[in-house]
């Protein structure tokens, strides 16, 4: 038994990054699933598909790389976890990279970039970065 899909779902797509596969199968779940668009929205996916084997729900995952051969994700880390969360206000969200990178947040209008947190001006939990 997982105690933490979310870090299970990061591990599988950075373990995948680092050996260059073109997708990552994710057992399936609504919270992954929005995780999943924010990343495609970002440009850090390059697509993503919500199929179902039998009873269960998978992701596919399509990981994207630049020309040269390396993974557009450079960094894909979990901040909330199971034992320590981390939540924060909507005036405390932090800059990833000074902007450059994304902080995904799960907030009470749903899953988003730390970015439209702030515009919409609510805070949450931060699940993890990305650059």
């Amino acid at each position: 038994m997982l105690t933490d899909p979310i870090a299970d779902m990061l591990t599988r797509i950075r373990n995948a990054l680092r050996v260059r596969h073109s997708k990552v199968d994710v057992p399936g779940s609504r919270l992954k699933t929005e995780v999943v668009r924010i990343l495609k929205e970002e440009g850090y996916i390059q697509n993503f598909k919500v199929a179902e084997e039998g009873a269960k729900k998978v992701i596919k995952v399509y990981l994207k790389y630049q020309a040269n051969g390396r993974p557009v994700i450079s960094h894909l880390e979990r901040v909330s976890r199971p034992g320590s969360r981390v939540h924060v206000s909507r005036t405390a969200i932090p800059r990833v990279l000074g902007g450059l990178g994304v902080n995904i947040l799960t907030t009470p209008r749903g899953v988003m970039t730390g970015r439209d947190a702030r515009k919409a001006g609510v805070g949450g939990e931060i699940l993890c970065q990305v650059w």
